[in-house]
């Protein structure tokens, strides 16, 4: 299909309703200077509508390789949010550049949203939206919101400032349109409005909008003035951005800046993975350096090696549980600053629970199979060591980081397996050891 007659398809589905987002299928194959030449095709409505459902370092490379005119009209139809992500992946000269370009009215909102960082919530709302004064009629206000509704992001929520911009409260669109004549907005405005200061991380701003279950919320400054509101499909795209970022860290990989994972060049996803894999490694040489220190042991009773591999598996796991929990606490808000600490005890008596139960079972089977009682006591001993010092390291190291600031999905990978493996093997063989001459 020829680039013309993938352009008439497209706007034929556009205009019978088919979602933007079902198009990129069609057009993900192409080579970058064929969606360019796609992007110059459409009617620039089109063309906002597909460019805001691509990735973001999709947009930036489109956005480079078009027409200068063509990328005016492009942008000065996309919401100010939206445009400003896509300047946002710019350079800064380039971002310049297309600020140049854009209407006069419109640069203002572009750089009053540029000027914040990305993950913060004035970098991610739109200035795209209604406010209203306190006192005016509930009919008037519903005149102006015919008026001013097709320019904003959303309607179901309009907010009441004051003379100064300041936000004083807030209505739904339900509240408006029940209200009688002649109602003063300040008499049916709810005044206790939750909102978010624009420096807020867009992380604490996605908790907020889940748990209010709000459709936007308002962003202002130090000063309480109203300067943009963030929609739920802002919060949806930031927590799927932040939960993918999470996973990665979890498994000791990094995402790929401008490009999707899967189809980042191998030679990039290796030289990203490597530095994590490099930490295993350097945690394997230690915990076999451990296991060399105790040759002795393990020639004497050659059994002791069979247990070696299920309490370092059982240990891993409790580990990985315990970080994972408490790392996705964190995430989540579940867990916040007071909590840390009550947490990380509760999460000790979880480990001591789980060791006793695992090492008393495994102490019964050492025994049974052996029928030695004190290669069961050391086997269980050292499987409720592990288990407990493990639920410890899992839990302990993130707290500190997320204390210090410090990403704590970062350590829940290769960080936590490191040091659980090494303090394991040398609860396992203190312990052996301790107890040689009866295990002859």
């Amino acid at each position: 299909m020829t680039i013309q007659e993938l352009t008439r398809s497209i706007s034929r589905e556009l205009a019978a309703g088919v979602h933007p987002g079902d198009l990129l299928d069609q057009i993900e194959d192409l080579e970058i200077e064929e969606k360019v030449g796609l992007m110059q095709e459409l009617s620039s409505e089109d063309a906002s509508l597909i460019l805001q459902e691509m990735e973001d370092f999709e947009q930036a490379e489109i956005i480079r390789h078009l027409d200068r005119d063509r990328v005016r009209e492009i942008l000065t139809n996309l919401a100010s949010d939206d445009a400003a992500d896509v300047l946002g992946k710019l350079t800064p000269e380039e971002t310049e550049e297309m600020l140049q370009l854009i209407d006069e009215e419109e640069p203002a909102d572009f750089g009053s949203l540029l000027k914040y960082p990305e993950d913060s919530a004035g970098g991610i709302m739109t200035t795209e939206f209604i406010s209203l004064p306190a006192d005016i009629p509930v009919e008037d206000a519903i005149q102006r919101l015919r008026e001013i509704a097709p320019e904003a992001e959303t309607i179901y929520y309009v907010y009441v400032v004051d003379q100064e911009g300041q936000l004083i409260g807030v209505l739904s669109l339900r509240d408006l349109i029940a209200a009688s004549d002649g109602t003063l907005l300040k008499s049916i405005m709810r005044s206790n409005v939750i909102n978010v200061n624009a420096a807020l991380d867009q992380e604490e701003v996605a908790r907020i909008v889940s748990k209010y279950d709000l459709l936007a919320v308002p962003v202002v400054d130090d000063r309480n003035r109203l300067l943009g509101i963030i929609t739920v499909d802002d919060v949806i795209d930031v927590m799927e951005q932040e939960a993918t970022e999470d996973i990665y860290r979890l498994a000791g990989a990094s995402k790929v800046v401008d490009m999707e994972l899967t189809e980042a060049p191998v030679s990039k996803v290796v030289r990203l993975r490597l530095p994590w894999l490099f930490i295993s490694m350097v945690g394997g040489f230690i915990s076999g350096s451990v296991i060399g220190g105790y040759e002795s042991t393990l020639e004497a009773i050659v059994v002791l090696a069979v247990f070696i591999p299920v309490i370092m598996d059982m240990g891993g796991n409790v580990g990985t549980q315990s970080s994972t929990i408490f790392v996705r606490g964190i995430a989540t808000g579940e867990i916040d600053q007071a909590e840390m600490w009550p947490y990380f005890f509760r999460e000790i008596r979880i480990g001591l629970t789980l060791g006793i139960i695992c090492g008393a079972i495994i102490s019964v089977a050492a025994f049974i199979w052996q029928g030695n009682p004190y290669l069961g006591l050391v086997v269980g001993i050292s499987m409720l060591g592990t288990i407990s010092v493990a639920a410890l390291i899992g839990t302990l190291v993130p707290l500190i980081c997320s204390k210090n600031n410090i990403d704590p999905a970062i350590t829940a990978g290769p960080f936590v397996t490191t040091i659980k493996d090494v303090t394991g093997l040398m609860i396992y063989f203190v312990i052996a050891t301790t107890f040689l001459e009866y295990l002859r």
